[in-house]
């Protein structure tokens, strides 16, 4: 697990539902009949029903769906129009369905718990054999695979994980930084000096994965990190980032006024260049409410 921001600040106080400004979307891009991306953005509640009582109306009672945490997924499908589509989707609902069901990590979580970073791998490779579940099922064999990139708000901290070359960017104070790393043959060839970025770029393996949910290696990764209501994040496919540069995304991020408005902008820039694969794109911040 890497865990890149590690300073030590004192906690802000947890957003509120409707502090939180978050959108998503997914095209198909102008040259691919299909969309294998998938995304889904969701949220899991400590839930209180009420079943009966004879107290007052006025009553402090605990609240009633507080938010224990937030999730947003983007996968990219591999292995042809039904198989990617089938890999992605199989991947987006597996990892889900764990993750919802962990709900004593996200009580006992501390930023430190073990449990809650085993769950995460977990919802991975469980992830992994139901492509390969599903490869045998429905493609008779044939290879599907899919990237996973997950992010996680366990307030204060979050979590990214990331299966492939699906990406995470963090913006903040006017600086973007990519924080997950494309898990390609072309990128293992840089890492090792076999390569150099230009190289690396212009390779025929910038888009080989090594490293896939369905195939022959996956090698999940997570990193946590403190979270922040300066923070913007941004989880997406290749798609976007074939044809928008990082610093069209800073500036697009820097001068949003709505997620919404971000993702629709980035979406467009892409579809503008060429849009040559299938696009997903998430954005995500916290707003403070105006004070009345």
């Amino acid at each position: 697990m890497r865990t890149p921001d590690q300073a030590s600040f004192a906690v802000s106080p947890k957003p509120h539902d409707d502090e939180i400004d978050v959108f998503g979307l997914s095209h198909p891009g102008n040259v691919r009949a299909e969309n294998q991306d998938h995304f889904l953005l969701a949220t899991i509640h400590k839930r209180v029903q009420i079943i009966q009582t004879n107290l007052s109306p006025q009553a402090q009672l605990p609240m009633e769906d507080e938010r224990l945490a937030f999730v947003a997924m983007v996968a990219d499908g591999v292995g042809g129009a039904e198989g990617g589509e089938e890999a992605s989707a199989t991947a987006l609902e597996t990892a889900m369905h764990y993750l919802a069901r962990s709900t004593e990590c996200y009580y006992r979580a501390d930023g430190t718990d073990e449990q809650f970073i085993n769950a995460l791998q977990a919802a991975a490779m469980l992830s992994h054999q139901a492509v390969l579940a599903k490869s045998r099922e429905v493609a008779e064999g044939r290879m599907m695979a899919t990237t996973l990139t997950l992010w996680m708000g366990v307030w204060p901290w979050f979590y990214l994980l990331q299966v492939g070359d699906s990406r995470y960017y963090l913006y903040r104070k006017g600086s973007l930084t990519q924080v997950s790393r494309d898990q390609t043959i072309a990128q293992d060839l840089l890492d090792q000096g076999v390569f150099t970025r230009t190289m690396a770029q212009r390779s025929q393996y910038s888009n080989v994965l090594s490293s896939a949910l369905g195939g022959e290696a996956a090698l999940p990764v997570i990193t946590r990190m403190r979270a922040d209501w300066n923070n913007i994040h941004l989880l997406c496919t290749d798609g976007l980032t074939k044809h928008v540069s990082d610093e069209r995304i800073a500036e697009v991020l820097g001068s949003m006024h709505s997620a919404k408005e971000g993702c629709e902008q980035l979406l467009r820039d892409a579809l503008a260049d060429g849009g040559t694969d299938n696009v997903s794109i998430i954005i995500g911040r916290a707003v403070p409410r105006k004070q009345e």
